[in-house]
């Protein structure tokens, strides 16, 4: 019938043709204008280009780029009207600890200088920090630092998964929450979809507040699908922070050791805790709409009791591509070794750039990744990049004992990066994502015997190996590269 339809009236389905195309050459400036990326705007254009359709609604569902939406402008106004509010605990830490402490940190001075001045990010003095291995390490001692809670405890997760260790948490919160301890909860609403909305409902009955930081209406035409909130933050009386890349679920802890999920997490206690407060105040005020008084309580200025400095890079939709950036310059900045550990390595090509150029110094670059990912096609993007890492020196290790999920960095003798950010396009550009910055010669120490213990479950790659791939792989690798600014 429509056949027959255009057939009679062929005019009209011309005309429909000739609108089509103006609208794909308009589609296009905006991509251009909008996207900064080259390689993500050329993405797009073949896309809308070669998937008629199919391919424009592929962009406006992953594509758009929110940061000049007036969602996320609303957002950017309330960080600063948090950071007004917190401002004076943040600069008194900052300038106490450059005072003190500026020959221990002068070979990542830059590193520092920027992360201040792009996002407000103080380097603070006297933290205690200690490394914990998987979720059998961090678990035990969040329930034991949660236990002693007087004031408040802030929770923000990616995954939160109505399991055992979910509920176990759950009970301790409500638990808490009956003391009269300030609880509140944001989550990732495409993340934890396997919340479940009976443990949700437990949580509110049980006096925590809980509030997704995204809500999402209709999840399979989730169009902030790409701006998920990928932080793992527990924040304590305003002391004692846990961040790193453990969410919220059993297999984190192990149960079935033919799934063993490798992870490293942080506990930092100190004024490490003041920025982290930061992040967590804006997008609590940013989801719920409501503003609660920030008073010191938030803030508490503990006894010294370590000897980390502790500076968080934090990046998101709202905020300068602080993670990115600050990457590039810290490893820029190695003289001896960059550690690198990864469940996933599609990396911007500022970061590619540096690590090339450290490599080919005479820096030992050395990346651990998973074998095999839990992506065919993220696999085969981050497969695509090897080969020319080789070439300019950089070691490759293949961790076979499991699933490798850590997102740690270690830089020479003195500086470590433990966070939540993976090193690609999603986690650099899209998403909120927080590391934790340690100048710590005992951290270092402590990641470095870690990363050379998981070697023993590892095999390196060997460039010439690696060149007798077959070709039909090597193609489909470099068109998942292709894709990679919208995987």
């Amino acid at each position: 019938m429509i056949k027959d339809f255009f057939d009679q009236f062929p005019y009209i389905l011309v005309g429909l043709e000739v609108l089509y195309l103006i609208g794909i050459i308009f589609l296009a400036g905006k991509i251009i204008m909008d996207t900064r990326n080259t390689s993500k705007t050329l993405a797009y254009i073949m896309l809308i280009i070669f998937l008629p359709v199919v391919g424009i609604i592929i962009y406006f569902v992953f594509g758009v780029n929110y940061r000049k939406n007036k969602f996320y402008t609303f957002k950017i106004e309330r960080n600063e009207q948090v950071y007004e509010a917190v401002s004076t605990y943040i600069k008194e830490a900052h300038d106490k600890t450059l005072e003190n402490h500026n020959e221990e940190i002068d070979q990542f001075l830059t590193t520092v200088n920027f992360l201040y001045n792009a996002g407000h990010s103080p380097l603070s003095q006297g933290n205690h920090a200690e490394v914990l291995i998987n979720g059998e390490g961090k678990f035990e001692k969040v329930f034991e630092v949660l236990e002693k809670a007087v004031h408040h405890i802030h929770l923000e997760y990616y995954i939160y998964d109505n399991d055992e260790i979910g509920n176990r948490l759950a009970d301790l919160l409500i638990k808490k929450a009956g003391e009269g301890v300030i609880i509140r909860f944001l989550y990732d609403d495409m993340g934890s979809g396997k919340i479940g909305k009976k443990l949700l409902k437990r949580l509110k009955a049980g006096g925590v507040e809980v509030s997704p930081v995204n809500k999402i209406t209709f999840r399979l035409l989730a169009n902030r699908v790409n701006y998920r909130d990928h932080r793992k933050i527990i924040i304590v009386d305003g002391a004692e922070v846990f961040t790193g890349g453990i969410n919220v679920s059993d297999k984190y802890i192990n149960p079935n050791p033919q799934q063993y999920w490798r992870d490293v997490h942080l506990y930092m206690k100190g004024e490490a805790a003041f920025y982290f407060q930061f992040l967590f105040f804006s997008n609590w005020i940013f989801a719920t709409e409501k503003v609660p008084e920030i008073s010191q309580l938030y803030f508490k200025k503990s006894k010294e009791e370590g000897t980390s400095l502790i500076q968080t890079a934090a990046s998101g939709p709202d905020t300068k591509p602080s993670i990115m950036l600050s990457t590039s310059s810290a490893v820029l900045s190695a003289k001896k070794r960059i550690y690198i550990v990864t469940p996933y390595f599609i990396p911007v090509e500022t970061v590619l750039n540096a690590i090339k150029q450290v490599a080919v110094s005479g820096v030992d670059v050395r990346l651990m990744v998973p074998k095999s990912g839990d992506s065919v096609i993220v696999n085969a993007a981050a497969y695509s990049y090897y080969e020319e890492l080789m070439e300019n020196n950089v070691k490759i290790f293949f961790y076979k004992k499991g699933f490798i999920h850590a997102k740690t960095m270690i830089i020479d003798d003195n500086f470590s990066s433990v966070g939540t950010a993976n090193m690609d396009v999603r986690s650099q550009e899209l998403n909120f994502e927080v590391n934790a910055l340690v100048f710590d010669k005992k951290i270092n120490e402590k990641l470095q015997d870690l990363f050379h213990e998981d070697m023993n479950d590892c095999e390196e790659i060997s460039l010439v190996s690696w060149r007798k791939r077959p070709k039909y792989k090597v193609f489909f690798e470099h068109l998942a590269r292709l894709l990679s600014p919208l995987i």
